[in-house]
């Protein structure tokens, strides 16, 4: 089982950009298709976007399409996310989580339910 954690969160401005990293320990995530989710107080957990375990096949939801970018580097066993041109509505916690490689498509990415493994999350909070 692959153990999840992310960094990166903070408090921004609106406008600004932020780049969120998930690390595995355990084993290497290479081995992982990976997951970004957000949810914010009092709404459902929100699907972001995903990366297959090569990098060869990415996902987006339409909401962030453009704005936020999903990168991996496996020889650091890191999954990334950079949030740009932040508002205030992207206040959240946001999560990575990891599915078995070749488990992910786009018909079942946006589906929680379709990952083992999940980190802590970390905070990010945009002022306006």
């Amino acid at each position: 089982q692959v153990q999840l954690v992310e960094s990166g969160g903070g408090l921004v401005q609106a406008g600004d950009s932020l780049r969120l990293s998930c690390a595995a320990s355990g084993r290497t995530l290479s081995r992982y298709d990976v997951g970004w989710f957000r949810q914010a107080p009092g709404k459902e957990r929100e699907f972001l976007g995903a990366i297959s375990w090569n990098g060869g096949r990415t996902y987006y939801s339409d909401s962030v399409k453009g704005r936020f970018t999903i990168s991996r580097d496996n020889a650091k066993n890191t999954v990334s996310v950079q949030l740009n041109n932040l508002q205030s509505a992207d206040t959240a916690v946001y999560s990575c989580a990891a599915a078995n490689p070749f488990a992910i498509t786009n018909y079942n990415c946006d589906v929680p339910g379709s990952y083992a493994n999940w980190g802590q999350g970390t905070q990010v909070t945009v002022s306006s």
